[in-house]
C-alpha cells in the first residue's frame, strides 16, 4: 500500500478530511494513487520535525483511505480530500520507490465473534455514548441540527466511536492512542470518558458566562444609581463639595501657566469635558492626568543666558585636561550664542570611544551657562513613541522622553543631553532616530509636536548636544543636523594629568582615604596606565586606582598601617601580574611579519601581519577572521609582490609552486577595512626576499595595484596606539600628511614618520631593500 505521512493529524474510518500536502514524496504518493486508483494509507507522523520520515518516526497504525479528489491550487500547493475506510498496521517497508510503500496488514471489525455477553456490554456503552454526544452538541453554540440528527441516526457503535472520536478537541497523540485501540469495548470507554470531561468544561464555561454578564448588569445598575444620587445631592444642595474645589485648584493652575493661546484654548476645552464627567468614570483620570501635564510643563520663556566667556573657559579647564580643540569650539559656540541669543546655534555631536569625557563636558557647558543639565539616555530605545510620545486613546499613555525631561528640568533653558545617540534602534513600532529629526532640527523644533499633548511646544530654547561612539550607525539625515566633535584617545601623559588632578582624589572620596593616608607616586600611576590599562579613555584606570585604594583600606582597616606609599614596584602584588606587555619585541624582526595599525570604536590599536609559505600549487589563504575589503588588500598585496619580483631579486616559479597563508591574531575579532594593505605587502616582501622587517616599525595605508599608497582614516588614534605599544617609527601615507595636525606635540615628538607616496618608499624604510632608482628600471 502506498503510505502518506501527515504530521498532528489522525484519520479514523467513516471520516471525510481535506489533507495539505507539500512534500515531493507526497505528492508523487498521491499522484500515483489517483492514477492507479488505489487507496492510500493515511500514517501519522512521531516526530513531526522530520521531513524525510523513516520507520522509527512513523506510527505502526493508520487509516486506509480512498481519494475523493485531488486539486492544486493557485499559489502551487496540492490539497486532497479523503474518506477513511478501516483501520491497518504496517509490518514492514518497501525500498525502491520514490515514496513511502509499506506491507499492511487490513484490521476488519467482525461482530462474528463476540460473545452475547460483550454484545450488550457493547451496546450499553454505545446507548452511552450516544447521549453524551448528543449532549455536547447541544451545549455547542451554532451546531446545525442535522447534525444532531446524523448522530442519533448512527447504528454501528464503532462507527460512532470513531466519528466522535475524529471531531473531539484533543490532541492528535490521544486520537492515534484510539485509533490503535481494537477492542471496541475499551475504545467506546475512553472516548465515553473523554466526552464527560468535555461536558464538565462546557457547563462550567456556560457558567462563568452567566455571571459575567450578570455581574457586568450589576455594575451598570449601581452606575446609574450613583448617577442619580449625584442629581439628588446637586439639588439639595449636599456633597460634591471636595470635587468641586480640586476643580478650581485645576482651572487656577490652567490660569497660571503661562500657556501659548492655542494649547490654553486646547486646555480649556478639556477641563469643560472634565467638568461634565462622573469622577467614576475611566475617562474622568485620563482627562486628569493630561490637564496636569499641561499645567506642570514649563511653558515660560526662560531668561537670557548670563554668559562669561572667560568664566566658561575656566570651567572647562577645571573639569577637563587636554581636549583642546573641543574646548575651542565649545567656546566659541558660547561666545556666538553671547553675541546673538536669538540666533539657531548648531547641535553639538560629540563622539569618542568610551571613557573620554563626553558626558562630563556636556554637564560643563552647562555650568559653564549657569543652566540646568538633564540627560536622556537613547542606547536601546527602538520604538518611536518614547520619542514622541503615546496617544491618548493607549491605557498608561504618557508623553515621549522629550517632554519628560523638560518637565525634569522645570524650564525650556535647559542643556539636554541625548547620550548614545548611535545605539538607537528600529523596531516594529516605528523608527525613532526619524522622529529625532524634528527634535534636532533647529528651524522646526519650535513646534515640535508630542503624539501625548498634541499641541506644539516650543523646544528652540533648549541646547541640545548628542554623545556617539561610532558615527556609521547614525542615519544620515540626523548626521546631517548635527555639528561632529571627535574626541581621540588620550596619550599616557595626558593620562597621568587627569589621574592626578582628578581621578585618585575622586578615589580618595570613594573608599573612605584621606591624602595623608595613602601616597600614589607618579612611577606607580605610569605603571598602571602602560602595564594594566590600555583603552582611549580613563575608566580602567580609574578603576585599578580604585582597586590600589581599597588594597590600602583593608589594611588601614585592621591596623596593620596607619599610612602607605605605593610605587611602581609595589604594583605587581597589589593588582597581580602585568595585564599588558609589549609584545612588538617578540614580533619585530621577524621574517614575514609586519606591524600594521588599526582604528576601533574604543581607540587605536596596533595588528600583526603573519605570513608564511609552503610548498603548493600558488594558493592564497586567509585567516584572522578577516572581511571582505581586508581580503581583497591581501590579494592586491600579494599580485604587487609578484608584480615586482624582478625587482626583488625573484623567480617567477617561487611563487608557482608554494602555497602563501596570511594569519591576522587574535581570530575571535572580526577584522576588516582596506588600511593593512601596506603592512601585507611588506610581510609578503619580507617573506619571499628573506629579509626581516625592521624592530620596531608599524605602518598603516590602502595600496593600488599601481603600487600607490592612499590615505586612510583614524590616523590620530593609529598614532596614540603605536606610541603606546612601544613603537618608535610610524610609516604613513603622504597625503595624510595634514592629519598628523591632530597629534599632541609630545606624542609627535616621540615617534619618528616616514611618509609614504608608493610602495618602493614602503620597502625602503620597512626592508631596506634597493634603492628607489633601482627599482623604477627594475619596473620598466
Amino acid at each position: 500500500m502506498v503510505i502518506l505521512p501527515v504530521r498532528n493529524m489522525v484519520m479514523f474510518p467513516g471520516l471525510i478530511v481535506p489533507i495539505g500536502i507539500g512534500r515531493e514524496s507526497s505528492i508523487n504518493a498521491a499522484q500515483y494513487a489517483v492514477k492507479t486508483e488505489r487507496p492510500v494509507g493515511i500514517l501519522m507522523q512521531r516526530n513531526p520535525d522530520a521531513d524525510v520520515p523513516t520507520a522509527d518516526d512513523l506510527s505502526t497504525m493508520g487509516t486506509v483511505a480512498a481519494i475523493l479528489r485531488y486539486a492544486t491550487s493557485q499559489d502551487g500547493t496540492h490539497h486532497i480530500i479523503c474518506q477513511g475506510q478501516q483501520r491497518f498496521r504496517v509490518l514492514g517497508y518497501l525500498p525502491g520507490f520514490d515514496f513511502t510503500v509499506a506491507r499492511v496488514e487490513r484490521i476488519r471489525e467482525d461482530s462474528a465473534g463476540i460473545s452475547p455477553e460483550d454484545k450488550r456490554e457493547i451496546e450499553a456503552r454505545f446507548l452511552q455514548l450516544k447521549a453524551r454526544a448528543t449532549e455536547v452538541l447541544q451545549l455547542l453554540p451554532g451546531v446545525p441540527h442535522e447534525m444532531l440528527e446524523a448522530v442519533k441516526n448512527i447504528e454501528a457503535p464503532g462507527m460512532l466511536a470513531d466519528l466522535v472520536a475524529g471531531y473531539v478537541d484533543i490532541k492528535a497523540t490521544e486520537k492515534q492512542e484510539l485509533l490503535e485501540e481494537i477492542d471496541l469495548r475499551r475504545r467506546l470507554d475512553r472516548v465515553i470518558d473523554m466526552l464527560v470531561h468535555r461536558i464538565e468544561v462546557l457547563n462550567l464555561s456556560r457558567d462563568i458566562d452567566q455571571r459575567t454578564k450578570a455581574s457586568i448588569g450589576e455594575r451598570e445598575r449601581e452606575f446609574l444609581l450613583r448617577e442619580q444620587l449625584k442629581t439628588i445631592q446637586k439639588k439639595l444642595g449636599e456633597g460634591g463639595a471636595d470635587n468641586s474645589a480640586e476643580l478650581d485648584d485645576l482651572k487656577k493652575l490652567i490660569d497660571e501657566a503661562n500657556m501659548p493661546a492655542d494649547v490654553e484654548k486646547q486646555a480649556v476645552k478639556e477641563f469643560k469635558r472634565l467638568e461634565r464627567m462622573s469622577d467614576n468614570s475611566t475617562e474622568y483620570s485620563m482627562v486628569r492626568t493630561y490637564l496636569d501635564w499641561l499645567v506642570e510643563l514649563p511653558w515660560k520663556t526662560p531668561a537670557p543666558d548670563d554668559i562669561n566667556v572667560a568664566r566658561a573657559r575656566q570651567v572647562l579647564d577645571e573639569d577637563h585636561f587636554g581636549l583642546e580643540a573641543v574646548k575651542k569650539r565649545i567656546l566659541e559656540f558660547l561666545a556666538v550664542r553671547k553675541l546673538k541669543p536669538g540666533g539657531h546655534g548648531p547641535i553639538l555631536c560629540l563622539a569618542g570611544p568610551p571613557g573620554v569625557g563626553k558626558t562630563s563636558l556636556g554637564q560643563s557647558i552647562a555650568r559653564a551657562l549657569g543652566r540646568k543639565f538633564v540627560r536622556v539616555s537613547l542606547g536601546g530605545v527602538h520604538d518611536e513613541a518614547e520619542i514622541r510620545g503615546h496617544r491618548r486613546t493607549y491605557i498608561g499613555a504618557l508623553p515621549g522622553n522629550i517632554i519628560q525631561a523638560l518637565k525634569k528640568a522645570g524650564t525650556r533653558g535647559c542643556v539636554m543631553m541625548l547620550d548614545e545617540i548611535d545605539k538607537l534602534g528600529t523596531g516594529i513600532h516605528g523608527d525613532p532616530s526619524a522622529a529625532m529629526l524634528e527634535v534636532l532640527d533647529p528651524e522646526q523644533n519650535n513646534t515640535f509636536r508630542d503624539n501625548y499633548l498634541a499641541v506644539p511646544f516650543d523646544l528652540s530654547q533648549v541646547i541640545f548636544i548628542a554623545t556617539a561612539n561610532m558615527l556609521d550607525p547614525i542615519p544620515g539625515p540626523l548626521r546631517d543636523r548635527m555639528e561632529v566633535l571627535h574626541l581621540a584617545g588620550y596619550t599616557q601623559e595626558e593620562k597621568l594629568e587627569i589621574a592626578k588632578r582628578y581621578l585618585v582624589h575622586r578615589q580618595f572620596e570613594a573608599n573612605g582615604l584621606r591624602p595623608e593616608q595613602l601616597t600614589l607616586t607618579d612611577e606607580a600611576l605610569m605603571g598602571i596606565i602602560r602595564r594594566y590599562t590600555r583603552e582611549a579613555g580613563v575608566r580602567n584606570l580609574e578603576r585599578q586606582i580604585g582597586a590600589v585604594c581599597r588594597h590600602v583600606a583593608v589594611r588601614l582597616a585592621e591596623g596593620s598601617a596607619q599610612s602607605q606609599r605605593v610605587d611602581a614596584p609595589d604594583l605587581s602584588e597589589i593588582l597581580g601580574q602585568s595585564k599588558f606587555e609589549s609584545d612588538v619585541a617578540l614580533r619585530a624582526g621577524m621574517t614575514g611579519v609586519a606591524t600594521g595599525l588599526a582604528w576601533t570604536p574604543v581607540g587605536g590599536d596596533i595588528l600583526f601581519i603573519e605570513a608564511t609559505r609552503t610548498p603548493g600549487s600558488a594558493r592564497l589563504i586567509l585567516t584572522g577572521q578577516l572581511g571582505d575589503v581586508m581580503k581583497e588588500s591581501a590579494q592586491a598585496a600579494l599580485t604587487l609582490v609578484k608584480s615586482r619580483a624582478l625587482a626583488l631579486n625573484l623567480a617567477p616559479a617561487v611563487f608557482e609552486k608554494a602555497d602563501v597563508h596570511i594569519h591576522v591574531p587574535a581570530g575571535a575579532v572580526p577584522k576588516d577595512g582596506p588600511s593593512a594593505g601596506v603592512a601585507m605587502f611588506i610581510a609578503l616582501a619580507s617573506l619571499f626576499t628573506g629579509q626581516p622587517v625592521r624592530s620596531h616599525v608599524a605602518m598603516t595605508g590602502e595600496i593600488s595595484l599601481r603600487g600607490l599608497v592612499l590615505p586612510v582614516g583614524g590616523i590620530k588614534e593609529k598614532v596614540l596606539a603605536a606610541l603606546a605599544a612601544g613603537i618608535k617609527t610610524v610609516m604613513l601615507p603622504a597625503r595624510n600628511r595634514a592629519d598628523l595636525e591632530e597629534v599632541p606635540a609630545q606624542a609627535k615628538a616621540q615617534l619618528e614618520f616616514i611618509f609614504l607616496d608608493n610602495v618602493e618608499e614602503a620597502l625602503l624604510g620597512a626592508l631596506g631593500l634597493a634603492a628607489p632608482e633601482q627599482r623604477q628600471v627594475a619596473l620598466l
